[in-house]
Order: structure tokens, then C-alpha cells, then sequence
């Protein structure tokens, strides 16, 4: 998967789609949250055990904090990660819904007044650009 280099940051280890991110953006999108690994597995529906291994590798790694009683948060001071889950919701608002069929989808099967692949990159490169203006 390619990368935008202006954000880009070559010590996040995160990538789109894995248990470690979908674990990540849960907790950054919840920042007044603690979560035990049961919270977690349920939330994503993901094994308790996967829940549990990926939480403890988070937290030894830095990526998210835990109290003594055992709830994982995240760390408000980690704003490369705040910036990469908020890249990621804005993804998955744009391009959420192709994620919905099962069939790949084609030319053909494009609904007629529905904006074509070089009008989404285009709006995409817009949004980016404002992003970098900010």
C-alpha cells in the first residue's frame, strides 16, 4: 500500500486493516475509555487471546497506555497516532461502502450519476491538500 509521504511517519508501525490498528483506532477514537481485553474482543470480535497478545504488544511499544488495574487507553500525548486514526475515518468515510458487496465491482456495474475513480482521487487529493494547509 502506498503512503502519503507529507504524513507519513516511518516509526508508526501501523498499518490499515490489521488487528493492531483496528485495536488502535478503537482505542483513539475512545480517548476518555479504559478497555479490558474483553471490552476489546468484543467490540471488534476478534479472539480474547488476540485481544490480550495485541494489547500487551501496544502498550510495551508505546502505542497505548494501561492502567494498574488493567484497562488499555490511549495516550493523549501521541498525536501521530491521533492523526493516523483520523486518516483512517476519513477513508472509511469515503470508501466505506465499496467495502459492503461481496462481488468486486466493475465499470459495468457502476451505478449511473455515481462519481467515477479519478473524481474520488481528485476529491481525495483536495481534502489532503486542506489537511496540509491546516
Amino acid at each position: 500500500m502506498p503512503v502519503y509521504l507529507d504524513t507519513h511517519d516511518p516509526e508508526l508501525d501501523l498499518r490499515p486493516g490489521t488487528t493492531k490498528s483496528d485495536i488502535v483506532a478503537y482505542l483513539y477514537q475512545n480517548p476518555e475509555w479504559g478497555f479490558s481485553p474483553k471490552d476489546i474482543d468484543e467490540a471488534l470480535d476478534i479472539p480474547r487471546g488476540t485481544a490480550t497478545t495485541t494489547l500487551g504488544r501496544l502498550h510495551e511499544e508505546g502505542y497505548v497506555g494501561k492502567t494498574s488495574d488493567g484497562y488499555y487507553h490511549a495516550l493523549p500525548e501521541r498525536d501521530d497516532i491521533d492523526r493516523y486514526v483520523a486518516n483512517l475515518d476519513q477513508v472509511n468515510r469515503m470508501f466505506g461502502h465499496h467495502r459492503d458487496t461481496d462481488e468486486p465491482e466493475t465499470a459495468a456495474q457502476t451505478t449511473p450519476g455515481e462519481p467515477e475513480d479519478a473524481e474520488l482521487e481528485a476529491e481525495l487529493e483536495a481534502l489532503e491538500a486542506e489537511l496540509d494547509d491546516e
